[in-house]
């Protein structure tokens, strides 16, 4: 069947283009597609087709080339590899249908295939990406962060792919995209959201994107959508506010350059507010952030307490297994600053609120509480005398192992003991 149809594309009759209809449908098939690609001059039909001067013809080519890049079979990807200078050239093509199918080709491509990003580089992927990036078209612009997407998760992107994206005018062009996203085209911020998150990550050192401003950008970007949110939430928003929230989490991490304005902390716990029910992942992401803000910054921990975000804070605490390690973690953050940021906390109820928490089956959690009691007890020794009225040394006492809890447990019990 497989030899059949492509002996139809092959023949030149007038059924040609009617025959490339039948063989996009066949090649939705992966053993179809496996097939296909074995038979001699297969792909240089294929080519010269899409190459053809006849728009209809080479757009069904098109369909073809996109429905054998869905395969998972890396022999599939490299039997392409005569056609990606085409793919690339016909980037600049005058119809927005015509081009995205090139885009999403590209990018199902290199998904699969080293050899296949290998050879796209030297063929200026990345100039012609840039270039894309500037097209008017939301479908095309989409599909030009798709394509850096899956550029940028390749392994060998940190030596080979995000030093050229660097040296580029795509940065630039992706901040404007991302910042825009909620005026311009979600998905378009989304896709270059996550392209930023991959640079990110997966470098030491992220000072061409800081130079761009890019944590003042993204911190506007957040403090927009907070102000913005309707009491029904756009679909989709959370997988925008994900990738910045954490963009921002690791350049703060990585500078150690504090963000002093509050505005930021009244934005994520809107967030929170708002994301928790529906998508309790984000609540995390959040989070992570709220901690690296507060982690080396008086001036923040002491923001959370001036306005009055501690009970918001502590309502997080038993929502789910990781918020309440994160929660504690950002307590801990608190209470490290001093005796008088310790009084501001124990005005609230914190202390109820822990004895559960010692009772979790969960190492880290607990690890992170025991840290957190010490700190209180260390700069205020009065809440130790209120924590055994409580029932804590009972609390305590349950914890007999893993050791390094025990010790940590036994060491407490001896601090609430004293006189």
């Amino acid at each position: 069947q497989v030899l059949e149809l492509f002996k139809g594309v092959q023949r030149g009759s007038e059924d040609r283009k009617r025959s490339l209809s039948r063989l996009r449908q066949a090649l939705q098939n992966e053993e179809t597609q496996k097939k296909f690609v074995r038979l001699d001059g297969s792909i240089r039909t294929l080519t010269g087709l899409f190459t053809s001067s006849l728009a209809d013809m080479q757009l069904e080519a098109a369909r073809c080339l996109h429905e054998l890049s869905h395969s998972s079979d890396p022999t599939v990807a490299e039997a392409c590899l005569p056609v990606t200078p085409y793919l690339l050239t016909y980037l600049s093509g005058h119809s927005v249908e015509f081009t995205e199918l090139c885009l999403y080709t590209l990018g199902n491509l290199v998904v699969e295939s080293e050899a296949v990003r290998k050879q796209l580089l030297p063929q200026g992927i990345i100039p012609v990406l840039t270039s894309c990036a500037q097209s008017p078209h939301e479908a095309v612009l989409e599909g030009v962060g798709y394509v850096l997407s899956q550029l940028l998760q390749a392994k060998e992107s940190p030596t080979d792919i995000i030093p050229l994206v660097l040296e580029s005018l795509l940065p630039l062009q992706m901040l404007r995209l991302v910042c825009s996203g909620l005026k311009a085209g979600l998905g378009v911020a989304v896709e270059f959201a996550w392209c930023f998150h991959h640079i990110i990550c997966r470098q030491k050192s992220n000072t061409v994107l800081l130079a761009l401003g890019t944590v003042p950008a993204l911190t506007s970007l957040l403090l927009q959508v907070a102000s913005e949110i309707p009491q029904d939430v756009p679909e989709g928003l959370e997988l925008l506010v994900c990738p910045v929230v954490r963009c921002l989490s690791n350049l703060l991490a990585e500078t150690g350059s504090p963000v002093r304005d509050e505005r930021l902390l009244i934005a994520l716990f809107l967030l929170l507010q708002c994301f928790l029910q529906q998508h309790p992942f984000l609540a995390h992401e959040c989070l992570w952030l709220l901690n690296n803000l507060t982690a080396d910054d008086a001036f923040c921990c002491s923001t959370l307490l001036s306005l009055d975000l501690l009970p918001a804070l502590l309502q997080l605490l038993q929502c789910s297994q990781m918020a309440t390690v994160l929660v504690l973690m950002v307590l801990c953050n608190i209470v490290e600053k001093g005796p008088a940021q310790c009084q501001q906390l124990l005005q609230q109820p914190i202390l109820p609120q822990l004895l559960p928490v010692l009772a979790l089956p969960d190492p880290e959690a607990v690890g992170q509480c025991l840290e957190l009691l010490h700190l209180l007890f260390l700069h205020c020794p009065e809440a130790a005398a209120d924590f055994t009225r409580q029932g804590g040394p009972q609390a305590l006492e349950q914890h007999r192992s893993p050791p390094e809890l025990q010790e940590r447990a036994q060491a407490l019990l001896d601090m609430v003991r004293q006189p």
